[in-house]
C-alpha cells in the first residue's frame, strides 16, 4: 500500500453499517409515542437514520462544523463562471471575516465555521478558522489536461479527512459539507454526466449566470473533456483527478472521515453532492451517514440525489454553496430527535389508543 494511500484506506476500513436492530427500536418507539401512526413523516425516518449512524436514540447533534473547502479551477479560463478566478480568494477572506451568507446562518444555528484550503490560487492569513493543506494553487484546465494528477487527488480526499477528524477529536457531533470555487459546477456537471449517464446538457445549469450562449459554451467544454480524458467511472481517482476539483475531493473527505467516526455528514449543493458521490464510489457504505440539507436549482443536483438515493430535507430554491442550505436543515433535525425523546407514550400519559373499533378521543383530536 502506498504510504500516501493511507490514511484513505485506513478510514474507509472504519467505515461500518447502520445500527439496524436500534432503528427498528425508534421505528417502534415512534408508533407508542401520542399521535396518530406515522403523523411525523418524514421527522420520523429521519429520527431513526440519526440513531443508526450515532448508536444513540437521543443523538447530540451539537456541537457541530461547516467545512467549507475551497479551491480554484483552471476551466474559468474557458468563460465557465460569469465571475473572475480571484472571486474564490476574495470570498474565503469574507468568509474569514465573518460577512458571508454561511457565517450569517452558522451563527443563527450554533455553527462553527471552518475554511479549508485545499487548493486556493492566492495567499492566504494565518487564521484560526483557517486550514492550509493547499495540495496545489488550484485546478489544470480540465478542457486542455488533466485537473490534477491521482497523487494530488488523494492528497485532497486526505485533507478534508483530517480537517474533519480533527473537528471530531475537537467534539463536533455533526458536520456540514461547504464550498467555495469559482468555476466548481463545470467539474461538479462533469462529474454528474458520467456517474449517472445522463446528457450534459441536461445536468449541466447556468451556474453563476454565464447566459445562454455561456451556458452552451459550458457544455460543450465539459463534453469535450469527457471525450479527452475518458474517466473510468469503476476509479473513481481517476475521475476526480481527470475532470473533478480539489474541494471536491476534500468534500469526500470529510464525508468519509464522518462515516467512519458515526458523526452525521449534512451535505449541501451540487458541489457538495459531487463530492458525495466520489466518496460514496470510494466507499458504498457512506452514503447512509448522509443527510440531504436540500435540493438545489442546478438540474445536476437532482440527479445526483436520485443517484446516491437521497431525498433532500429543504427545496427552498438555493443555489448559493458555502453550507448555506445545509445549515438550514439543522432545525429540522433537531425537531426529529426532540420529538422522539420528549414526547410522550400513550402509556406515559394513560391516554387508551383504541375504545372498540373507534380511534379513541385523543387521535380524533389530533387529525379533526
Amino acid at each position: 500500500m502506498n504510504n500516501h494511500w493511507e490514511l484513505l484506506a485506513t478510514t474507509i476500513a472504519k467505515v461500518t453499517e447502520l445500527d439496524g436492530p436500534l432503528m427498528e427500536l425508534v421505528a417502534s418507539k415512534q408508533q407508542q409515542l401520542t399521535k396518530p401512526a406515522n403523523s411525523l413523516g418524514r421527522l420520523e425516518k429521519l429520527s431513526a437514520r440519526l440513531a443508526g449512524i450515532t448508536h444513540q436514540i437521543a443523538p447530540p447533534l451539537r456541537p457541530r462544523s461547516v467545512i467549507v473547502c475551497a479551491g480554484d479551477h483552471g476551466v474559468t479560463i474557458e468563460g465557465v463562471s460569469a465571475y473572475p478566478a480571484e472571486v474564490t480568494t476574495q470570498m474565503v477572506y469574507n468568509f474569514l471575516a465573518g460577512g458571508a451568507a454561511i457565517n450569517v446562518l452558522a451563527r443563527q444555528f450554533g455553527v462553527n465555521v471552518i475554511v479549508l484550503d485545499v487548493g486556493v490560487n492566492g495567499d492566504l492569513p494565518t487564521h484560526p478558522q483557517l486550514r492550509n493543506l493547499k495540495v496545489r494553487r488550484g485546478t489544470g484546465n480540465l478542457a486542455q489536461g488533466l485537473a490534477m494528477t491521482r497523487s494530488e487527488a488523494v492528497a485532497a480526499i486526505e485533507a478534508g479527512i483530517q480537517v474533519a477528524q480533527a473537528e471530531i477529536a475537537a467534539g463536533a457531533k455533526l458536520l456540514i459539507t461547504g464550498e467555495m470555487g469559482i468555476g466548481n459546477t463545470t467539474p461538479s456537471a462533469a462529474i454528474t454526466a458520467l456517474i449517472t449517464g445522463l446528457p450534459v446538457s441536461q445536468v449541466t445549469g447556468m451556474g453563476t449566470g454565464v447566459g445562454l450562449v455561456g451556458w452552451r459554451r459550458k457544455c460543450a467544454v465539459i463534453e469535450g473533456a469527457l471525450t479527452l480524458h475518458l474517466p473510468d467511472i469503476n476509479d473513481p481517482i481517476d475521475v476526480l483527478s481527470k475532470v473533478g476539483g480539489l474541494e471536491i475531493g476534500a468534500i469526500a473527505g470529510v464525508i468519509i472521515a464522518g462515516a467512519a467516526a458515526r458523526v452525521p455528514v449534512v451535505i449541501d449543493g451540487l458541489i457538495s453532492t459531487a463530492g458525495a458521490a466520489i466518496a460514496a464510489l470510494l466507499c458504498p457504505a457512506v452514503k447512509s451517514f448522509m443527510i440531504a440539507g436540500h435540493r438545489g436549482v442546478e438540474p445536476g443536483h437532482t440527479a445526483l440525489l436520485d443517484y446516491l438515493d437521497l431525498t433532500p430535507v429543504l427545496d427552498l430554491n438555493l443555489a448559493l454553496g458555502e453550507g448555506t442550505g445545509a445549515v438550514l436543515a439543522l432545525p429540522i433535525l433537531e425537531a426529529a430527535v426532540a420529538t422522539l425523546n420528549e414526547m410522550a407514550t400513550f402509556d406515559d400519559a394513560q391516554i387508551a389508543r383504541e375504545r372498540g373499533n373507534e380511534m379513541n378521543w385523543f387521535t380524533e383530536m389530533l387529525i379533526a
